[in-house]
């Protein structure tokens, strides 16, 4: 039997395309973050960047994403392994740098892209746009939920 790409091939290796399909559009990066003042870790917000559709989790401008928004979490093979650590822990790229493997509800493990959303693995219905909230109280949206799925 042939593995599938994602276990065969490094992450350099892969086609756009293969690269691409390794989103399972849970849209947990396009929440905003922050770091905690004592421990220098990360959270998360469940505040997310304007361009998310909240429903289905998706980019409305995923090709003009990084000019819109500068600070969009945008991996490619070439910065993955230094960003990937500041990716959700369920987030494909963040798993297979690490060496680990996909979750069963991943669209390309369960053949199904709507399996993220039924898992309950994704932002969809969670989450308020950047625009409804003062940044300034952007520390009151805190939330534990993306890492805890």
């Amino acid at each position: 039997m042939t593995k599938p790409f994602w276990q065969s091939k490094s992450l350099f290796e892969m086609t756009t395309e293969e690269w691409e399909s390794l989103c399972d559009g849970c849209g947990k990066c396009c929440l905003q973050q922050l770091q905690d003042e004592d421990s220098g870790a990360l959270v998360f917000t469940d505040v997310a960047c304007d361009l998310l559709n909240k429903q289905s989790c998706r980019c409305t401008d995923y090709p003009n994403r990084s000019e819109r928004v500068p600070t969009c979490m945008t991996l490619t093979p070439q910065n993955v392994q230094q960003c990937a650590e500041f990716a959700p822990s369920s987030c494909a790229y963040r798993l297979l740098v690490q060496g680990d493997q996909l979750p069963p509800w991943h669209h390309l493990r369960s053949g199904d892209k709507s399996m993220v959303h039924r898992a309950g693995a994704s932002v969809s219905g969670k989450v308020r746009h950047q625009r409804e909230i003062a940044q300034h109280k952007l520390q009151d949206f805190i939330v534990e939920w993306p890492e805890n799925e």
